[in-house]
């Protein structure tokens, strides 16, 4: 098909969302000739922004129509570059780990994570939820499915990819469970997908490598070294 991804394993800080909006420009302008960049789950708030209070969380989070979402689509719009993002959403009074693609400019899919592991279920109440629906779309002309992290393993059934599956994740494995776990992710979209971009970010609190991957029937064709900021450009 010919369609180039840049697959962004940045560092991002949480509850700082000014410096990973500034992280995702600046990722943008280093690849600005790929059709989508993809950031990993979580990225714009920071996977640990939230605490599990729903008084402090509810402003960590932001809406479809925010002013903050609108500034990423005037990025998205102004580099023509589509967008792939995970953030942390608010609808109404409910909470999602959820990841916007934005095409043209425009918010035009929202995918809600299906699998509670993202949340500290232990302490969270009715305001935290997951969402009920896969994300199936056509991006010039790819058939693509997207999955949160643990998605995959909890309900692998369900993201069937004919051309192509995005795999955001937040995982903060040492280097040496990498070594091995690397090998397990790839065996995993295997299972529903013959061609997986799997994206990770950087963050220092905790410690996260990062790194970005691309598996084709479950193996490991390439990757961005661990613990360093890169793009990891694929063309499907």
């Amino acid at each position: 098909m010919n369609v180039n991804f840049g697959l962004v394993s940045y560092k991002f800080i949480n509850n700082d969302v000014e410096f990973n909006i500034n992280q995702i420009q600046k990722a943008i302008k280093k690849v600005s000739s790929v059709d989508m960049i993809c950031f990993g789950e979580a990225f714009l708030q920071g996977f640990d922004a939230f605490n599990w209070e729903y008084s402090h969380d509810k402003d960590i989070a932001i809406t479809q129509d925010s002013k903050t979402m609108k500034k990423l689509e005037k990025i998205s719009f102004n580099n023509k570059v589509d967008l792939g993002i995970g953030y942390l959403e608010k609808d109404e009074d409910k909470l999602y780990c959820s990841y916007a693609i934005i095409i043209d400019g425009k918010l035009k899919y929202n995918y809600r994570r299906i699998s509670k592991g993202w949340k500290d279920f232990r302490k969270t109440d009715y305001h935290y939820q997951e969402g009920n629906e896969t994300l199936k779309f056509n991006y010039k002309g790819l058939e693509i499915v997207v999955a949160l992290c643990g998605d995959l393993w909890d309900f692998p059934d369900k993201f069937k990819a004919k051309d192509l599956l995005i795999w955001p994740i937040y995982a903060n494995f040492t280097l040496k469970e990498w070594t091995e776990y690397e090998v397990e992710y790839a065996e995993q979209a295997y299972k529903v997908a013959s061609k997986t971009v799997m994206i990770n970010s950087l963050s220092c609190d905790p410690k996260s490598y990062g790194a970005s991957f691309y598996f084709e029937k479950g193996k490991v064709v390439k990757k961005l070294e661990y613990d360093q900021e890169g793009i990891l450009v694929i063309n499907i």
